[in-house]
């Protein structure tokens, strides 16, 4: 592996460095765009908006919205 390192052009040696410094910045940059909180905050909610918009979801949560409203109304009228 040595005998390769010191037989190589000191250009390949520099192109192969720019190509490795690229693919880094193309990572970090990457990384940057998915730990970003707006972005993760977005995911998030639209996650929970496909959850929700299931049928069984909308049907269970309809219908504990009208229990409690019962419940909310039955303790207004209560003395």
């Amino acid at each position: 592996m040595e005998a390769d390192v010191a037989d190589r052009d000191p250009d390949t040696i520099k192109a192969d460095i720019d190509q490795a410094r690229e693919q880094l910045a193309v990572t970090v940059d990457s990384l940057a765009a998915r730990a970003n909180p707006q972005r993760v905050v977005a995911d998030v909610k639209a996650g929970v908006l496909r959850f929700v918009k299931q049928p069984p979801v909308a049907i269970s949560l309809a219908g504990i919205g009208v229990l409690v409203l019962v419940v909310v109304v039955r303790r207004a009228r209560q003395p």
